[in-house]
């Protein structure tokens, strides 16, 4: 039986992992100013498939493996979330504001953008076996609530577009690199 408590956990977990997801989700529909329907479901479904896998591939590998990862994750998903936003700064600065160069929803794009924001997901691993619960139910969780706050995020960035056409690319391209910037100042202590 499930506990009350373990899954209250499980959803507020859920919810600050998927932040991350979602504040990308928001720029990447800003960028597209209107996704394609192909576009939502990928980036809806690759996050969530992420944020699913990654508590599972940490509960597997244990604490001990975990630390080698732990030193460097973030500047992994620096590095990532950074050079993805300063791509699609340069492209919407170079080109046309009404095309669309970078679909951050096809191949090495998506699949980096996957990992840089569900590297935490990794390591919320290891904790969820502290609260004595069940990694496949927890995992479920996380991805469901990742792929939901993606979906959603889209839209809302979408919305925004409307406001900001003219600079949808440059806000989505400084959405991504703020949140590689987060993610390092968090774990050097600065935020």
């Amino acid at each position: 039986m499930i506990k009350e408590a373990f899954l209250i956990a499980v959803l507020l977990i859920a919810f600050a992992l998927a932040l991350d997801a979602f504040s990308v989700a928001v720029g990447a529909g800003a960028y597209f100013k209107q996704a394609t329907k192909r576009q939502k479901f990928r980036l809806s479904f690759h996050f969530g498939l992420f944020q699913f896998l990654m508590p599972i591939l940490g509960w597997i590998i244990g604490e001990q493996t975990a630390g080698i990862f732990q030193s460097f994750d973030h500047w992994i998903a620096f590095a990532v979330l950074v050079s993805l936003g300063i791509k699609i700064f340069y492209e919407n600065r170079k080109s046309n504001p009404n095309k669309i160069q970078t679909d951050i929803t096809r191949g090495w794009k998506l699949i980096s953008l996957s990992i840089a924001t569900s590297l935490d997901a990794f390591a919320v691993g290891f904790s969820l076996s502290l609260l004595n619960g069940h990694i496949l139910i927890a995992a479920m969780i996380i991805g469901i609530v990742a792929s939901s706050m993606t979906y959603i995020g889209i839209h809302l960035g979408e919305r925004l577009s409307l406001r900001l056409e003219r600079f949808a690319g440059t806000f989505a391209g400084s959405i991504l690199i703020l949140i590689g910037l987060q993610i390092l100042f968090n774990h050097i202590g600065v935020l």
